[in-house]
């Protein structure tokens, strides 16, 4: 009783849980509680008149009544701050990216440039020669500048596109990128209210007919030539030249008198190694092509405009109204 009288009264004298320190951030990790048969039981130094039996007694008793000595569960937690890292799952947003250089058959590459925006299209690899442009909208007016940067502050072709309406007719032309790397910047300058869609590719690109480059003929510096079309032409090929020099043109579709429909102001640093192709689509009737060559007299240039496609729909004995797209 003395023994244990003193116990009570000596809280320091009571054996402190075994603890294993580790890493600062990482939690104990206890290897479990022994079973109460592997306990060693002090049996020297028992006061007088108690004997070892029951000495080990009150052992087991104090044993019992000390809830600090058991050993909790052992319990694994990683470093604060540092979250579970899942092997072998992909993230949910990797499956839905697209590329749109080399997308499979059947996905739309076409990037809607909002008014006042930028977009370009890098082509590192040499074997792109020529890529092609495509520009429309949806019913709205198209207002847009195309750029090629070839090298730093290199703009060899440049031009500036109107189209009074994108869906009604889309502008497409052939861009030449001889000697890559070159790039394609494409501006929308009209106003947030006109987006165009954009799609830029470098395969299955248009070319120009044979009757396209035998019909070429010599426009020269400041002069102009206009390509009256039948109603039943449904669009048409340009293609502009020179031999070497530079070449600076302003392409224009009418329909009536001053009616401008669709206008190209076109800019080439050699007209000999970047020619110029472009389809233009001709709905309706009195559609008129006039070519104008900008530059001085020192530069003139070889222009090609030939019908690209033809409507049978209409009979050689319908009578068509002068100026409606609606026949």
């Amino acid at each position: 009783m003395m023994y244990l009288m003193l116990l009570a009264a000596a809280p320091a004298l009571r054996l402190a849980p075994p603890v294993m320190q580790m890493a600062s951030g990482i939690a104990p990790m206890n290897v479990g509680t022994a079973p109460a048969d592997h306990l060693i039981v002090p049996t020297r130094g028992a006061p007088p008149g108690i004997d070892s039996t029951t000495s080990s007694m009150m052992y087991l008793m104090l044993l019992a009544a000390a809830p600090a000595l058991r050993l909790a569960p052992p319990v694994m937690q990683m470093t604060s701050g540092i979250a579970p890292m899942n092997i072998g799952t992909a993230p949910a947003a990797a499956a839905d990216v697209v590329p749109t250089r080399g997308a499979p058959p059947g996905v739309d590459t076409t990037i809607l440039v909002q008014g006042g925006s930028l977009r370009t299209w890098s082509y590192r690899s040499q074997a792109v020669e020529q890529v092609q442009v495509v520009l429309s909208t949806e019913g709205r007016p198209l207002d847009a500048d195309i750029e090629l940067w070839h090298g730093p502050d290199n703009t060899p072709c440049k031009m500036r596109v109107y189209v009074e309406n994108g869906q009604l007719r889309p502008f497409s032309a052939v861009i030449e990128t001889p000697r890559g790397p070159n790039t394609v910047a494409i501006r929308n300058i009209g106003q947030i209210e006109f987006p165009i869609a954009c799609n830029v590719v470098a395969d299955d690109v248009d070319f120009p007919s044979s009757d396209c480059v035998g019909a070429s003929m010599t426009v020269q510096g400041g002069a102009l030539r206009t390509y009256p079309f039948d109603p039943s032409v449904d669009s048409v090929q340009v293609l502009l030249k020179t031999d070497g020099r530079p070449l600076n043109a302003r392409i224009e579709l009418l329909q009536g008198p001053n009616n401008n429909k669709q206008v190209i102001e076109l800019y080439t640093e050699d007209g000999g190694d970047r020619p110029f192709f472009c389809i233009l689509e001709t709905p309706g009737s009195g559609n008129v092509v006039r070519i104008v060559n900008t530059a001085p007299i020192e530069f003139p240039m070889t222009a090609g405009v030939v019908p690209h496609s033809v409507s049978h729909d209409m009979g050689p004995g319908e009578a068509v109204i002068g100026g409606d797209v609606g026949f």
